[in-house]
């Protein structure tokens, strides 16, 4: 009988090391599926916050073509000096 008892242990060995193998793929489930539930919640705060946002904006959009794009916000053109062109001329 003391021939086999090292078989015992080895299927007590066996056994605990699927064990702990089961428990660490448990474990990694369950971290990327918290992971994969922020995300998606973080998406739809994100998605919330867009709209908020541009609706925010949309109230201080100014569309005056005549303005042009540097200034669309309704400040005072500023003239270039005669030293930018005398420059370009070059």
């Amino acid at each position: 009988m003391n021939g086999y008892d090292w078989a015992y242990w080895l299927q007590v060995m066996n056994f605990a090391m699927g064990a702990v193998v089961v428990l660490a793929g448990i474990v990694v489930a369950l971290g990327v599926e918290r992971e994969l539930r922020e995300r998606r919640l973080a998406a739809r705060g994100a998605r919330s916050m867009d709209s908020e946002l541009s609706g925010m904006f949309s109230a201080h959009h100014m569309l005056v073509p005549e303005l042009g794009l540097t200034m669309a916000d309704g400040g005072e053109q500023i003239e270039a000096s005669d030293e930018t062109d005398s420059k370009d001329k070059k």
